[in-house]
């Protein structure tokens, strides 16, 4: 039996059309054409070839139609129907799938599809005048309408939408609707009604009366207020979360703390939504346990009123995408990722103090935060040209320059330097809240902006001052302020750099074998970064000195001023790191001859000029090149390294400032990840300096498993003598079992055994730990 596909109905023709079959010409012109050949105009040139648009292709052609020509087509055909059902328990499950599949589409467009194929495949939508009669949908409806737009505003406001374009573009589409300011009046009055009908439902006979005689939502008496929780819980939510957008966008903060409780209301409501799922499959006729965990719905069948087709012409001039919508459950995840993001941001102090909300945004960063979450950030951070839209851009800069109070107010903020470098400082903030990789390219771009503004800022002051701009002078507020700038300036362009290469490794931008250069010039830049914050906090200390009283200053005075203050010691960590993986490095190319890998394409040099070329175009920092790089590693041996280990200093530094940041739970954590990565690789450093003389085919590889930029030393047999040196003193803490094994290893084979009878004499270790400490160490 021949089963023929029907008949799609052709477009009509209007008053000024006329269509005719264009099918006998194309056939004839392909006849006479060879293979390569075109037929073209004109006019018809290489930019006109890359925006045509391949026809008959369903991949390319966003013309072709699928099903249906019109949404009128599509609609006579019985697609969306109203009502939905005549049978009411059959209407409020379908509705209920409508609902489950719409929350799936949101969650596919946030995550980067169009609106006119996620969103907008909804025919209820598309024509939302339909289901007026329908309360129930079309309250539900018009909400989704109205955040949609909340949403699109958000992005296109923050502009972080170049990010993805197809975002905010609305194609035509009705976002914009009469009336859609009343539409939580409208769910409010549905959402009452299904929750005295809930009452009616839970209340004994009794009281049903007293209640009053309420139309049930469909005829099963025994599923009612299955339906009632799950639809309320649904309505619910999407009532809470419009209101945390409209909360989240007024002015200078003030909606943050009662976003929260909304926030919480949403949480709340999807947990809810999820157990819904039980009853709902438990009432489907439709039997899905196998793929459910693919399905749209909570329910598993496929909803009604949605095709994905209709809109894919409203997307040209490009291609129609391929819509693969979230599953339900994978849709309930999103928006509560979504939503902790937003609670985090609503939590935030708005603290002025620019350094703290640069460590804020990085972290938050850390958590890979959606789209539309960092465009609320954003519009938070800069609103108004002022940071929170309260506090000036100048107030800012002087906080984070440690100046007094008062030179906020100062006339040099009119400066047209100054206010440039507000601008940069607000540039960086939205730069900041955009995705990592856009994040890097921007921040590449503005490093020079900032070294350029840096050598304007001291071109005027040397016009301003002159020579005098050497020489301290208290009763000159303006030169004072000029000084703090131009050193804080200089900090916040190495801050940049350093993020700059930080995210490199977080883009898995580097392969092992630039793992060298890469930390050898992050070295260069930790350097410079931990100079110039020294420098910031001794002006900083000069001023605030000299505003006390004038008295002899006492040993204790001058001890406190010779300690390095706990910010600078915890970069002076991170340069340890950061020298020691270089020199280590270094070595295993140059003795051992691993992690090099030439490649056919391009050189070290033209490797090195690809990572930092942004880096080096700003002379960031100065006098750094490719030939300073090879000359500082060409010679490194371990058996340098052997008697100065960085691993063991950094481990130091960290053990040692950790105290000074008992009350900051990310450096907290920061510094305990760095001295892992220090007291791994220490251990890794002695075990290679020791095989790779016996073993030339030592096989090293670095590995984040520590630390996200920061790599550590692993290897079979770095890996083997560690467990086997490490697993015997495990009455020990791992940092006093290396310093036994460096201990031993400093001595040739000569006075080994010497060396291990005092080490092992000197430990308070028990007779059965000795014997088996000592086999193990003079195997090795």
């Amino acid at each position: 039996m021949d089963v023929h596909a029907p008949k799609l109905a052709s477009i009509p023709a209007s008053d000024n059309t006329v269509w005719a079959d264009a099918t006998p010409l194309l056939e004839a012109a392909c006849q006479g054409l060879a293979d390569g050949e075109l037929i073209h105009g004109d006019n018809f040139n290489l930019f006109a070839a890359m925006s045509a648009l391949e026809i008959m292709d369903p991949k390319m052609d966003s013309g072709i139609v699928c099903r249906y020509y019109s949404i009128d087509e599509a609609i006579e055909n019985g697609v969306a129907p109203i009502p939905i059902s005549l049978d009411s328990t059959v209407d409020v499950q379908c509705t209920i799938d409508i609902m489950d599949h719409l929350l799936a589409c949101e969650a596919a467009w946030h995550t980067g599809h169009s609106l006119a194929q996620t969103v907008f495949s909804c025919i209820y939508l598309l024509r939302l005048d339909r289901t007026a009669s329908h309360a129930l949908l079309h309250s539900y409806c018009r909400v989704t309408r109205a955040t949609c737009k909340a949403v699109v505003s958000v992005v296109s406001d923050a502009r972080t939408h170049e990010e993805e374009d197809l975002f905010t573009m609305t194609y035509g589409l009705p976002l914009n609707g009469d009336g859609d300011e009343k539409c939580l009046s409208m769910l409010n009055t549905v959402e009452e009604t299904i929750s005295r009908q809930l009452r009616v439902c839970k209340a004994t006979s009794s009281k049903r009366s007293s209640v009053g005689n309420l139309e049930p939502l469909q005829s099963n008496p025994n599923l009612e207020e299955g339906f009632c929780k799950a639809l309320l819980c649904r309505l619910r939510f999407r009532k809470h979360f419009f209101h945390v957008l409209t909360c989240m966008k007024r002015p200078q903060g003030r909606g943050l703390e009662l976003a929260r409780k909304h926030i919480a209301s949403c949480i709340s409501e999807l947990e809810s939504i999820l157990n819904s799922a039980e009853f709902l499959r438990s009432c489907s006729a439709e039997s899905c346990e196998d793929d459910i965990e693919d399905k749209t719905t909570a329910s598993g069948r496929e909803p009604i009123g949605f095709d994905a087709t209709l809109n894919s012409r409203l997307s040209a001039p490009t291609p129609p995408r391929a819509i693969k919508i979230l599953s339900w459950k994978k849709a309930i995840q999103y928006f509560l990722k979504l939503l902790r993001h937003l609670d985090v941001i609503c939590s935030y102090s708005l603290d002025p103090n620019l350094e703290s909300l640069l460590h804020f945004v990085v972290q938050f960063q850390k958590s890979q935060p959606d789209l539309v979450s960092r465009a609320h950030l954003q519009l938070l951070l800069v609103q108004d040209g002022k940071l929170y839209g309260r506090d000036p851009i100048f107030t800012v800069i002087t906080k984070a320059s440690a100046l007094p109070e008062a030179a906020k107010n100062h006339d040099i903020q009119k400066n047209e330097y100054i206010v440039q470098l507000g601008q940069l400082v607000m540039n960086l903030l939205k730069i900041l809240c955009t995705n990592a990789a856009w994040q890097r390219r921007k921040l590449g771009k503005i490093l020079q902006d900032w070294r350029v503004i840096y050598v304007q800022l001291e071109l005027a002051f040397r016009n301003e001052f002159g020579e005098a701009s050497s020489s301290s002078n208290d009763e000159n507020i303006c030169m004072k302020i000029f000084q703090h700038i131009l050193v804080w300036v200089e900090e916040q362009t190495y801050w940049i750099a350093f993020r700059f290469l930080m995210l490199g490794f977080e883009l898995e931008l580097y392969s092992a074998s630039e793992y060298c250069m890469v930390y050898w010039y992050l070295y260069a830049v930790l350097i410079k970064l931990a100079e110039k914050t020294h420098l910031k906090m001794a002006v900083s200390h000069d001023t605030a000195k000299r505003k006390g009283k004038k008295r002899k200053d006492s040993p204790k005075d001058l001890a406190r001023e010779s300690r390095i203050p706990p910010a600078v010691l915890f970069l002076q960590c991170y340069i340890c790191l950061a020298e020691g993986l270089t020199m280590m490095l270094a070595a295993l190319r140059n003795e051992i001859m691993v992690l090099q890998s030439p490649s056919p394409f391009n050189t070290e040099q033209e490797k090195f000029i690809q990572h930092f070329e942004l880096l080096q175009r700003a002379c960031i920092p100065d006098h750094v090149s490719y030939p300073s790089f090879k000359e500082s590693t060409t010679h490194a041996r371990f058996s340098t390294l052997a008697m100065y280990n960085y691993f063991k200093d950094a481990q130091r530094i960290a053990k040692e400032v950790k105290s000074s940041f008992s009350n900051d739970p990310d450096r907290l954590a920061e510094l305990r990840r760095l001295e892992q990565v220090a007291e791994h690789n220490s251990v890794a450093l002695n075990l290679i300096c020791r095989l790779g003389a016996l073993d030339p085919s030592l096989k090293v590889s670095f590995e984040f498993s520590h630390h996200p930029f920061f790599a550590t030393a692993v290897g079979m047999e770095i890996r083997k003598r560690e467990s086997s040196v490490l697993g015997v003193l495990n009455g020990y803490s791992k940092l006093e079992a290396c310093e036994i094994v460096d201990e031993l290893f400093k001595v040739g084979n000569g006075d080994k055994k010497r060396r291990l009878s005092e080490v092992t004499e000197a430990s308070d270790f028990g007779s059965e730990k000795k014997r088996l400490k000592s086999s193990v160490l003079l195997k090795s």
